[in-house]
């Protein structure tokens, strides 16, 4: 049975269960106006989040516990690691047992639903009415929205950075790594046997290098769909996209296949110059997090080094771009079909407002408001989180540690985001390369020395496979 064939029968049989989804719910009949989640209203619903980290697990738990306080709505909340979501959103939607509530779901994720019919896209809308969408960035209510049906409700956004050395940078008299050029010119530079010019992410099968290459490959122009939906993996710009990939890591990099740990662990080593990873790297780097500490040789007398002589490129542009370009994520709650429906609009209104600043400071700097504030104080959530500490095993504001410039990019990068298929309507089809990760598998070829141009037209004859197979 071939990748594609395996995924088009497991998309057939979320699409076959949907109805019995529907019919069984994902809790207890509940009462509630589906209002402002502050009236008594009694019931039980079930919660899935995305942040399966003990610390994040335990600072929702203490948000759902004052909802249920609030509401009386009783929920159970049931952390679900990335990697497993999918698997467990197949088998709990053929049991018939989805859960009420979905929060921290990528865009991608929020596609897959919808394509499978397991979105209560009513209960959706009426949360956003209710909230209002004028109050939200207006990228953010696009990026989750299929034409006029909202398919979920945008929470906060993290973004994808190109961190670099600036003190190594400085010593060499490099230019910042803003483009293609310029990050070829300081790899070839700073490469050394301690220290790797750039790591990022190589692994095939993985979510995190077909976000990197993503990252890299939008400010070069190159595109999944052209505005027909046509896939355009194997134009020019995305051939030459890899081909820049591929050489970096070829040629300035260190062996082996690199993952999300092994990129971060590098880097924190002081043996590597520039690297890409999202802005949840932020409070890692300055030594907040004892899970994750830097170890370079100087971080052992100051666990900050790295963040003081390191800055960060939001948006790259490569020749065949027409300018800078950002990738980011947006995570969003979502009602799923067959849910209690009004309990459920309550929950996310409450975490969309009483419950939003608590949620935010969970990860200040992976968890950017896309709510920026309220009708009656537009910014009030965007300026509360410019204040915000970050860190777990001790707090610091990022302004401890990084430059006013790092933090204006960061609050404004929501407004910036772009992402593959979204804009062409071709959102169903970026949930289902989820499961196959053609593009990863084309990024590890060419680190491993397959020409970028045979890559391509594979990871595109891949992409065509699974474009006739949601279509």
């Amino acid at each position: 049975m071939t990748r594609t064939r395996r995924r088009t029968l497991a998309a057939a049989g979320l699409v076959a269960v949907t109805a019995l989804a529907a019919c069984s719910g994902g809790g207890d009949d509940g009462g509630g106006d589906g209002g402002d989640g502050t009236d008594e209203a009694g019931g039980s619903i079930t919660l899935w989040i995305q942040e399966d980290l003990p610390d994040r697990v335990a600072a929702t738990q203490a948000i759902v516990d004052e909802f249920t306080a609030a509401s009386g709505v009783e929920v159970e909340l049931i952390p679900v690691a990335e990697d497993q979501f999918d698997q467990l959103l197949t088998s709990s939607a053929a049991a018939g047992d989805l859960p009420d509530v979905i929060g921290g779901i990528s865009l991608p994720q929020v596609r897959t639903l919808s394509a499978n019919e397991l979105v209560d896209t009513d209960a959706v809308g009426a949360v956003l009415e209710e909230l209002g969408a004028d109050t939200f960035a207006e990228s953010a209510i696009e990026l989750t929205s299929d034409g006029d049906t909202q398919l979920a409700i945008p929470s906060e956004s993290w973004l994808q950075l190109l961190v670099y050395r600036t003190d190594l940078f400085e010593a060499a008299g490099l230019d910042a790594p803003t483009s293609y050029e310029a990050v070829l010119a300081a790899a070839e530079a700073l490469h050394s046997p301690e220290v790797a010019g750039f790591v990022g992410a190589t692994a095939p099968g993985d979510a995190f290098t077909e976000q990197t290459f993503e990252h890299v490959a939008l400010g070069n122009g190159c595109q999944l769909v052209d505005e027909e939906g046509e896939i355009q993996l194997d134009s020019a710009e995305c051939v030459e996209a890899l081909d820049f990939y591929g050489n970096l890591i070829q040629n300035y990099s260190v062996p082996g296949a690199q993952d999300v740990d092994t990129v971060r662990a590098t880097y924190f080593a002081g043996q590597a110059a520039m690297f890409i990873w999202s802005s949840f790297i932020l409070d890692e780097m300055a030594g907040l997090r004892d899970e994750a500490l830097p170890s370079c040789a100087e971080c052992a007398a100051d666990p900050a080094f790295l963040a003081k002589n390191s800055a960060v490129v939001t948006a790259l542009e490569g020749p065949g771009g027409s300018e800078p370009a950002q990738f980011g994520e947006i995570t969003s709650w979502t009602v799923t079909a067959g849910a209690d429906s009004e309990p459920a609009q309550q929950l996310i209104q409450y975490m969309l407002s009483d419950g939003y600043l608590p949620w935010i400071e969970i990860a200040p700097e992976g968890k950017v408001p896309v709510r920026l504030g309220t009708s009656d104080n537009p910014t009030e959530y965007s300026d509360a989180w410019g204040d915000m500490e970050v860190g777990v095993d001790r707090k610091a504001p990022l302004s401890e540690f990084y430059g006013p410039e790092v933090l204006e990019e960061l609050g404004t990068g929501p407004e910036r985001i772009a992402r593959w298929a979204l804009p062409q309507g071709q959102g169903d089809l970026l949930g289902a390369l989820q499961g196959e990760q053609p593009v990863a598998t084309a990024v590890n070829d060419v680190t491993q020395g397959t020409p970028a141009e045979d890559a391509a037209t594979e990871a595109a004859e891949a992409a065509r496979e699974i474009q006739e197979s949601v279509s």
